[in-house]
């Protein structure tokens, strides 16, 4: 039976004193509108009387509205908000269907409903446990559960808390149940929320949770280190009382005024120590231990002097937490003396504001997400404070061994956070692919990725991770990485150390390999995007490379990217600009509204402009202008044949052009396909025009049934250059694709 603890607040006949219990409740909570308190009190006791009332709502046996009320209790000690004391009062009776979280919106607003549906979804992980088994990270449904729960947290601390308030009154109520219902609730408090109360640096809560769980988990040690305590409880106690009487008279010698009092060794990490440890009962240090509490840092240094001028201290047996913080913030001194009559003493130190924060831990000076009126960026830097306790809350439930490390970096705010098989969390940045999560988990698991699945379903390497998605690498053996996956155009990978270590890998092959395979990716872009009179020679010293064969072999290991190097061909055989450039209307399509500086051209006033059919040139390509009669300036790819003839007949009419900044007019550009002939083959070209926002013009398709191929001629509307290289590399990923460019010029 769940027991108010508020003295004074239960009646004679063990029914709640709700008005007492309001009146030693409210004064703890600042700001607390002790109607609005009582309100949910009422609420919660009439949804249980009405449910007791109705054979359709599940009766667990526990008073929810005791419960709600001793789970506020807890939280007022940990001194959290008023809404969260409402929403604890209110939990259980939503969870158990005695009420609805819509009705708790209307009586008590959205942010206490918010609060509840969090630990609702937290609560997901109690549904799935099996009752004779430990917590197997391992397993689909914990993953899954274990995602659920680091999405909640996340979004709103205080979700987390109350659900700590919750398990603390489950293992509670255990005492009584049957012998299964107490594993199970040991066990999901011993692994999942014990752990949870440490990294929040809740001293009393994760002692207690992990003393209460371990007395179900191993009933028989307990029972065995309980007895052997309370065989020399009086002993100890007259013990502590002598040291204490010492202590304190030593300190006010120097001027200290210092609380002492002794601390109880919990009969949990006796335990874990003797295990860890070997040791005997006998040998543990700290089951006699006092704690000294003093204003100042600079007195716990001095109460550590004199405690070792009393008595000899022990080698290797002393923690400066104060200097060296725990992970969850805990500061203190620990030393252990040979103390009075040759026995171990353990003495902690620390101030009183260090005592209050190892106590309630996060609770003791953090602010609250969305309350912070005075600066948002203040509520926004706890949340991520709190998203980094989440991370290293996950290392603790598994050793990651040196991925562990590398989760302890500055937190940058565009990144997401995915899980691996086992459970364990990994930050990325956005738009970080699944082979980028693979290159971070490890070198050899990126190079043998062959495929992944997020969230049970198999998806491209493409696909862009989602914060909360589960990650599963397929692999094979003896494979290494593709050189596509270097091509920034296609989207496989999005981060630097991915890149890195893809690059590192082809390095390391053969360079006869790699000059081979450079040249071809060289010539196969230069050919696809119909960039023709390039000096090779030129281009390798435009890239810093001292020979043409040192420049494959930069872009076959993946040195050099495809994209600065086509930047280059492009600049190379484009004419100097002139600073003497007058602005041009070019033609546009109908409906288009003008842009800015489409062409710039040289000596010439402000006349139309017109794209050639005959070439089709786009943004990027290097270009030269032909003044025509009546059309004003027709402007033509430097390689045209027909401009070359124009040239030769009129060259008084031809002018140096150039691109223009901010492009945003499309112009059409021929592109052919060859594929092998397959259903649906058209209708995937289209959707993949269509995922890129580009428009058909015309489309020819000329298929050859002797050999099963198919040619097709789509005209299409494109922006620039780039976006035309993007568009025959993701065309020619499609199946039964052959090959795919531009048509040259005059062909």
């Amino acid at each position: 039976m769940v027991q108010v603890r508020a003295q004074n607040a239960v009646n004679e006949d063990g029914s709640v004193n709700q008005e007492s219990w309001l009146n030693e409740i409210g004064p703890q909570v600042p700001g607390l509108d002790i109607q609005l308190l009582r309100d949910a009190c009422d609420f919660a006791r009439e949804a249980e009387e009405r449910a007791l009332a109705s054979e359709n709502v599940w009766i667990e046996g526990v008073s929810s509205y005791r419960t709600g009320l001793e789970m506020a209790e807890i939280l007022a000690e940990l001194k959290l908000d008023p809404e969260s004391i409402i929403a604890a009062v209110v939990y259980r009776a939503v969870r158990e269907g005695k009420t609805s979280l819509e009705s708790v919106a209307t009586h008590f607003g959205p942010v206490v409903a918010k609060l509840v549906e969090g630990v609702l979804r937290m609560a997901a992980i109690t549904a799935s446990l099996n009752p004779r088994q430990s917590m197997v990270m391992g397993t689909q449904a914990q993953v899954e559960n274990l995602r659920k729960m680091l999405v909640a947290m996340v979004d709103d601390v205080r979700v987390a808390l109350i659900k700590l308030a919750e398990r603390t009154c489950a293992i509670r109520e255990v005492k009584t149940a049957p012998e299964d219902k107490r594993y199970r609730v040991a066990r999901e408090v011993f692994d999942i929320y014990a752990p949870l109360a440490h990294r929040l640096g809740i001293g009393h809560i994760k002692w207690e949770l992990e003393d209460l769980s371990f007395r179900y988990l191993e009933p028989e040690q307990y029972k065995r280190i309980a007895k052997l305590l309370d065989e020399r409880r009086l002993d100890r106690q007259e013990y502590i009382k002598q040291v204490m009487q010492r202590l304190r008279a030593a300190l006010g010698e120097n001027g200290i005024d210092a609380d002492i009092t002794g601390r109880a060794k919990h009969i949990y990490s006796i335990w874990r120590k003797m295990q860890r440890k070997g040791l005997d009962f006998d040998q543990i240090y700290d089951v006699r231990a006092v704690r000294v509490l003093v204003p100042r840092v600079a007195d716990c240094y001095t109460a550590l002097g004199v405690i070792h001028s009393l008595w000899r201290h022990i080698p290797r047996e002393f923690d400066d937490y104060i200097a060296n913080p725990k992970e969850n913030g805990y500061r203190s001194l620990h030393t252990a003396v040979m103390g009075p009559e040759g026995k171990v003493l353990e003495v902690q130190i620390r101030t009183k504001d260090m005592h209050e924060e190892a106590e309630l831990g996060v609770c003791a000076h953090w602010r609250y997400k969305g309350t912070d009126t005075k600066s948002n960026s203040n509520a926004y830097e706890d949340k991520i404070a709190w998203l980094r306790q989440v991370l290293e809350w996950h290392e603790e439930l598994g050793d990651i061994g040196g991925l562990a490390d590398q989760l302890r970096v500055d937190f940058e705010p565009d990144r997401v956070y995915v899980l691996t098989p086992e459970g364990h969390a990994i930050d990325l940045p956005t738009g970080s692919t699944p082979l980028d999560f693979a290159y971070r988990v490890h070198t050899e698991v990126g190079h043998s990725c062959r495929g992944a699945k997020v969230n049970g379903r198999i998806v491209p390497l493409t696909y862009q991770l989602q914060t909360g998605d589960q990650v599963v690498i397929i692999t094979a053996k003896n494979s290494g990485p593709s050189r596509d996956w270097l091509n920034p155009n296609l989207g496989y990978v999005n981060t630097s150390r991915a890149r890195a270590k893809i690059v590192h890998w082809f390095k390391l092959q053969a360079r006869d390999q790699n000059v081979a395979a450079g040249k071809a990716l060289l010539d196969r872009e230069l050919s696809r995007l119909a960039l023709t009179a390039v000096d090779y020679t030129v281009l390798a010293e435009r890239c810093q490379q001292k020979t043409v064969e040192d420049l494959y072999a930069a872009l076959g290991s993946g040195d050099l990217r495809l994209g600065p190097v086509m930047n280059q061909a492009v600049a190379l055989i484009e004419p100097e600009r002139s600073s003497e450039q007058l602005e041009l209307i070019p033609r546009r399509h109908a409906g288009t509204k003008p842009g800015k500086r489409d062409v710039q051209i040289l000596g010439v006033g402000n006349l139309l402009t017109s794209i050639a059919n005959c070439c089709q040139p786009l943004p990027g390509d290097a270009i030269t202008g032909y003044i025509t009669q009546g059309r004003g300036v027709s402007i033509h790819r430097q390689d045209c044949p027909s401009l070359l003839q124009l040239a030769e007949r009129e060259p008084e009419r031809i002018v140096q052009v150039s691109w223009g900044e901010g492009q945003k007019q499309t112009y059409p550009v021929d592109i052919l396909v060859r594929a092998y002939d397959r259903s649906g083959l058209l209708r995937d070209i289209s959707q993949l025009l269509l995922n890129e926002r580009l428009n058909v013009i015309a489309v020819n398709t000329l298929t050859d049934k002797q050999d099963n191929t198919a040619d097709m001629k789509l005209t299409i509307e494109i922006p620039d250059l780039n976006a035309l290289g993007r568009l025959l590399s993701r065309i020619s990923q499609l199946p039964n694709i052959i090959e795919a460019y531009r048509q040259k010029a005059g062909s």
